[in-house]
């Protein structure tokens, strides 16, 4: 499906002309922070790669990955070597590879972590309990 109207003389396309106006305005809002250059271009119906040529010709460099910041107040590679202290519970939980067994019976709860290591043990006890 072509969502591009292009004018069409015989059998031939016609080339579509941009003013310096629409152009200056595009690489524009591609200079902002967190903007794409793609985004930009789909956005206004025109090639990602020829929006790229416009930022080239017009002596800007193009956005890197590393030019972004990540935070208003902290370049990026700042915030990637900031330290975060995390809260731990102080009980242990079981790991994602522990057998965890629940047992209830009535209002009484048994919970039983077995590492997944002994699985053959917990098998067996298992059979004992449920006979």
């Amino acid at each position: 499906m072509n969502t591009i109207e292009t004018t069409v003389k015989g059998d031939r396309r016609r080339r579509r002309r941009h003013t310096d106006e629409f152009k200056a305005s595009l690489v524009a809002a591609c200079s902002r922070p967190g903007v794409s250059i793609a985004s930009v271009a789909l956005a206004n119906g025109i090639n990602a790669n020829l929006l790229r040529r416009w930022i080239e010709q017009g002596g800007q460099r193009l956005p890197s990955a590393d030019s972004v910041e990540t935070t208003a107040d902290m370049p990026r590679d700042q915030a990637k070597a900031a330290f975060v202290p995390v809260q731990l519970d102080a009980t242990p939980s079981p790991t994602a590879s522990d057998i965890r067994i629940e047992l209830k019976r009535g209002a009484t709860t048994v919970v039983v972590n077995w590492p997944s290591s002994a699985a053959a043990a917990s098998a067996a006890w298992l059979r004992e309990i449920l006979r």
